[in-house]
Formats: C-alpha cells, sequence, structure tokens
C-alpha cells in the first residue's frame, strides 16, 4: 500500500510538466497553421489571409491580453472578444483544462503576463 501512495506521488508531481509537454503538442496540431512553428504568428496559412495571425512571441502585444481573455479565444474563437473570425474556436476539442494550459503556454512563448 505504501508503495503504491508513493507511485501515485510521484506520477501527480510529474504532471505539470506532463501538462506543458501537452499544451506544446496541441500548439504545434492546432496552431502552427496560423501562427507558426516559433508563435510569430508567420504559418503557412498566412498568404491566405486578410487579417495576420497575432504573433504570440511578441511580449508586449500579449502582455496586453489577460489569461481570461486568451482561455475566451481559445476555446470560442476570435469573435469572442472581437477579433478575427478566423480564429476558430478550440472548445469542442481541446478540454478546458488544455486550454488553460495551453495560455500558459503561450506565457511561455511571450515570457510575459498579463499587465507585465
Amino acid at each position: 500500500m505504501r508503495n503504491r501512495f508513493w507511485l501515485l506521488a510521484l506520477i501527480f508531481a510529474a504532471s505539470p510538466l506532463q501538462a506543458q509537454e501537452l499544451a506544446a503538442d496541441n500548439y504545434r496540431a492546432y496552431c502552427v497553421q496560423c501562427h507558426g512553428m516559433e508563435g510569430n504568428g508567420k504559418g503557412v496559412n498566412i498568404r491566405d489571409m486578410a487579417v495576420q495571425p497575432r504573433d504570440h512571441t511578441d511580449a508586449k502585444s500579449m502582455s496586453g491580453r489577460s489569461d481570461e481573455a486568451l482561455f475566451k479565444v481559445i476555446k470560442e474563437g476570435g469573435p469572442a472578444i472581437d477579433k478575427s473570425v478566423l480564429m476558430p474556436p478550440w472548445g469542442d476539442t481541446l478540454s478546458d483544462e488544455e486550454i488553460r494550459d495551453m495560455v500558459l503556454h503561450l506565457r511561455t512563448l511571450c515570457k510575459c503576463k498579463f499587465g507585465s
């Protein structure tokens, strides 16, 4: 019983790292086409887009967006925060937890936090 407890503790202790890796994987799967491999807004789809995707590495711009606004735009799409209709909603694809982890991933890309 004691060994089982420590195994579970070890698994849960590693989960923040696993969440970061999953968020990075989700970003690569769903976001890079528009936002680019580096998150700089230069994905392969930009040549066909009237509105250019946000540069997630731009600390000045990203620090002006609250975590709540980032969560909302990922979950509900661009129109939810009066932004481009080209930003699709991912709420049917990603869980709320995955979206929260994606917000944290965006903060690592910009190396910023809201209001900084």
